[in-house]
């Protein structure tokens, strides 16, 4: 099985330690690390379930994939320079936002991601692909903490197969076709505020939510500007360092005002497009 290298470019590091990179480029993953406060962990958790309060869960909504469009506090995170200088280490200076979603477990949750690599149906051009994974709640083992097979980033792309599984969270309910030996599985614990990096082709998953407590967390997906979408669909990013001579994707605007006509026609919009991408050759439509 070939391997997908990572690119690891001398320069001055922005907040990682040499020690760090090398376990993210030999692990292909890397936590915990602290990028905001509990206490700010604490107030996005906030601004998040006034939303829910008064509208419904997001993860029954469209908005739990792109929030950054829609919510300000979320374009401003995906920007925020304590997260930024952490990916730069990884990726280089050049950083889009491609996308972000919620991945939120309730109390007694049957919600669980099944053994996948992110990049099985992304349609991206390169490997060089990182998940900044935020903690807005403790997240354990017990209530569904993600689970990394340490090294398998190091593999090529692998089959996977589409389950659709009513409680799966992934688009596709798409499952990695290798046997996994948990006993090599490493749990990512983190605290509210903490996040961690992986690789678009480390294999990972997590468990259902079985206990009295809410597990929520935001992934951003992070690709340097020379990466392009080559599904031959448009496809949408944010550029949020450094400069994108590249121009492969269609830059996004950040919303002016939380959930106003133009953000949801704009999300609205883009989540179609991106949903061809996703479930591309599935025969599936996008629901209206």
């Amino acid at each position: 099985m070939k391997t997908a290298q990572l690119e690891s470019p001398t320069r001055t590091r922005k907040c990682l330690t040499e020690e760090q990179i090398e376990n993210y480029n030999r692990d292909g993953f890397f936590f915990p690390h602290r990028v905001i406060s509990e206490s700010e962990a604490a107030e996005y958790r906030k601004k998040l379930e006034n939303y829910e309060a008064a509208h419904q869960p997001i993860m029954k909504t469209a908005v739990r994939n792109k929030p950054h469009l829609v919510f300000t506090w979320i374009n401003e995170l995906i920007r925020d320079s304590r997260i930024l200088d952490a990916v730069e280490d990884v990726l280089g200076p050049n950083i889009l936002a491609w996308g972000t979603n919620f991945f939120i477990k309730e109390p007694h949750d049957d919600a669980f991601i099944s053994w996948h690599q992110d990049s099985t149906y992304w349609g991206l051009s390169h490997p060089d692909v990182v998940t900044a994974w935020i903690a807005l709640s403790h997240v354990t083992p017990d209530n569904g903490a993600m689970r990394m097979l340490p090294g398998s980033h190091l593999l090529d792309q692998l089959p996977h197969v589409d389950t659709f599984a009513e409680h799966n969270l992934l688009t596709r309910g798409q499952e990695v076709q290798v046997d996994i030996d948990e006993s090599k599985t490493v749990d990512v614990s983190l605290e509210p505020g903490e996040m961690s990096l992986h690789h678009v082709r480390i294999i990972h998953g997590s468990n259902p939510n079985p206990t009295d407590t809410r597990r929520i967390g935001l992934a951003i997906r992070y690709v340097p500007t020379y990466v392009s979408q080559i599904s031959g669909a448009r496809d949408y990013a944010t550029l949020v360092r450094g400069e994108d001579t590249h121009h492969n994707f269609q830059l996004e605007p950040a919303p002016k005002v939380d959930f106003g006509p133009d953000e949801m026609a704009l999300h609205a919009r883009i989540a179609e497009e991106s949903f061809q991408i996703l479930y591309r050759g599935t025969g599936r439509e996008y629901p209206r």
